[in-house]
């Protein structure tokens, strides 16, 4: 295997560096390798061995090497018919073990189970993973014999369906950023942009958002922000049911049960008052 080229560190303290201390010594391979896992849980799709090399500047014989021990070792699936990589299940296991771990998803695992049992929903609880993806970090699921399942680790674009409007509507885009990056949002029943924003703006000031069968056909979601001590979003709580099992009332019964349960995880999460109250 190709030796890779360690990057300098980012995080070298000034003093550090007028002292000329050297960094630790890196391990080339290992860094690389990183970089390759960083890269595909950002990507749009699979990606070619070609494309990846390229993207991270590594020699594409180094790339090659380091995606089959990847393969190997379960973190990255390679599909044969089209020559591509994508992250593979052993990556995901490993990220799970670490999300479930936060306190606060253990926080909100009662919350999450008790919405789940009185309305027959599956709960979910989105966090922020970079600037336009969340990441599923718990979940709790009903006891009906059809349910929609989700698994932990999962991402999404940070602007699509009900909890898409939750970050959109208590987020720090303007509307121009909202309206450019709307596009690129991939729906099976998409909404216009006018529609979409107008529907940021009443989630804005009902504390919640509601997508019904724009995201995927046949099913309904209803979203709340979980709201950091400075009022911005940080995590979304979601409810997804299919859209037959929803009567006006107890989608509305839904969302009320659904804000107010965010709205403590929002106090809690701030340390202090009632962050969400604001939504009200």
């Amino acid at each position: 295997m190709e030796k890779a080229s360690a990057p300098r560190p980012r995080n070298r303290s000034a003093a550090t560096r007028e002292a000329g201390v050297a960094p630790p010594k890196l391990v080339g391979a290992l860094v690389a390798g990183l970089q390759i896992l960083r890269h595909l849980a950002r990507a749009r799709g699979p990606l070619g061995v070609s494309q990846i090399a390229r993207d991270l500047a590594l020699n594409p014989s180094t790339a090659f090497n380091l995606l089959k021990t990847l393969v190997h070792e379960g973190l990255v699936v390679f599909d044969e018919r089209t020559k591509t990589y994508a992250l593979g299940l052993g990556f995901v296991e490993m990220a799970k073990g670490s999300l479930e771990k936060a306190s606060i998803a253990r926080l909100a695992r009662p919350h999450l189970e008790a919405l789940a049992s009185e309305f027959r929903v599956t709960m979910t609880l989105w966090q922020r993973a970079g600037p336009d993806r969340v990441v599923l970090v718990e979940r709790a699921d009903n006891e009906e014999a059809m349910r929609v399942h989700m698994s932990i680790g999962q991402r999404l674009p940070s602007l699509i369906g009900a909890l898409g409007r939750c970050f959109a509507a208590f987020g720090d885009l303007s509307e121009q950023e909202i309206r450019a990056r709307f596009p690129a949002l991939r729906w099976q029943a998409p909404p216009t942009v006018e529609t979409y924003l107008a529907e940021v703006r009443a989630a804005r000031r009902r504390g919640y958002a509601l997508d019904r069968d724009r995201y995927v056909r046949g099913v309904t979601t209803v979203s709340a922000p979980v709201l950091d001590e400075g009022g911005a979003p940080v995590m979304a709580l979601s409810a997804i049911g299919f859209s037959g099992q929803f009567t006006q009332a107890r989608l509305e019964a839904l969302a009320r049960a659904l804000k107010a349960r965010a709205r403590e995880l929002s106090g809690a999460l701030a340390g202090g008052p009632d962050t969400a109250g604001r939504a009200r």
